[in-house]
């Protein structure tokens, strides 16, 4: 559009720099916005004695259950469909498990989580370029673990005692709500809104779990990225015919590519021979009979 189109071009340059500081703004206040509304929460309670003693047993809770299902659920499934050791492929992805717990972040780990799989436990490039974007967006299992526990803690702390349908409801609103989760730190308190309103707990109480989410969060991100690597490697096991397939097929259309090359090739060298039959007879023989040696070797 050359000038016309620098009108546009600069605006949304100028919107973008808005945006970013206001971005940057909110993130150096967030911090005493966050302290404000932990410190209201706490003035409220009455017995805060207890309630730290709920929120460390909530704490446990959480903890354990991500490594039950992280370290005896995940290798069990693995071992059972590919019956390969689980603990050898763990340590193939540990640099990624260690780099989940310092970023609490899934899609920040998704470089690191590649190298691993396809230079360490050899997984296939085209399964680990499907799977792992698709998991780190949708495979929120850690995220949907401690959401359950965090509601169902919720109602304890407040005296409400859910039925069972409750408990499955909130099991359920958890599980799909984690996947609509963002894949970046603290985005399950987000969401964690969706199942307080699904089960009718209150939704003030949220803001007591920031005092422990920043821990929790790295342990439940270190899951969903172990649940990713497992699943890429049992999608890699399931898909060992397949792919030797389209390696076959990959061969076979790279060798009929080279085949009709080499035909074009012995087509032009004949007619040049028809064209020059003096000058260039001893050049265009030599060519045509490479050309014919390299297509018998290739058939053979």
């Amino acid at each position: 559009m050359g000038k016309e189109g620098q009108v546009m071009n600069d605006f949304f340059r100028i919107l973008n720099d808005i945006v970013m500081r206001m971005v940057l703004l909110v993130m150096w206040y967030s911090p005493i916005g966050i302290m404000c509304l932990i410190s209201a929460k706490l003035l409220e309670i009455e017995d805060i004695a207890t309630v730290m003693a709920q929120l460390g047993m909530y704490m446990l809770t959480v903890v354990i259950g991500l490594v039950i299902h992280g370290f005896i659920f995940l290798p069990l499934l693995y071992f059972i469909i590919t019956r390969k050791s689980p603990l050898r492929y763990f340590f193939g992805v540990l640099q990624a498990w260690i780099t989940a717990l310092g970023t609490a972040s899934s899609a920040g780990t998704l470089p690191i989580t590649f190298r691993c799989l396809e230079e360490n436990n050899k997984v296939d490039k085209r399964v680990t370029r499907f799977v792992l974007p698709i998991g780190a967006t949708v495979n929120m299992d850690g995220t949907a673990l401690y959401e359950a526990v965090a509601a169902i803690f919720i109602a304890q702390m407040n005296g409400i005692n859910l039925s069972p349908g409750a408990i499955i409801t909130v099991s359920l609103t958890a599980t799909l709500a984690s996947i609509g989760a963002a894949s970046i730190p603290s985005a399950g308190l987000v969401t964690m809104l969706m199942v307080l309103t699904a089960a009718g707990l209150p939704t003030n109480d949220v803001t007591l779990l920031w005092t422990v989410d920043w821990l929790l969060d790295r342990f439940r991100t270190s899951v969903n990225v172990l649940g990713d690597s497992y699943g890429a490697g049992i999608v890699a096991h399931l898909s060992v015919e397949e792919l030797k397939h389209m390696d076959a097929m990959d061969a076979a259309e790279n060798e009929h590519v080279q085949h009709d090359e080499m035909m074009n090739e012995l087509g032009d060298a004949e007619e040049l021979q028809k064209l020059n039959p003096h000058s260039t007879k001893a050049n265009s023989e030599d060519k045509l009979n490479d050309i014919k040696a390299k297509d018998q070797e290739s058939a053979i």
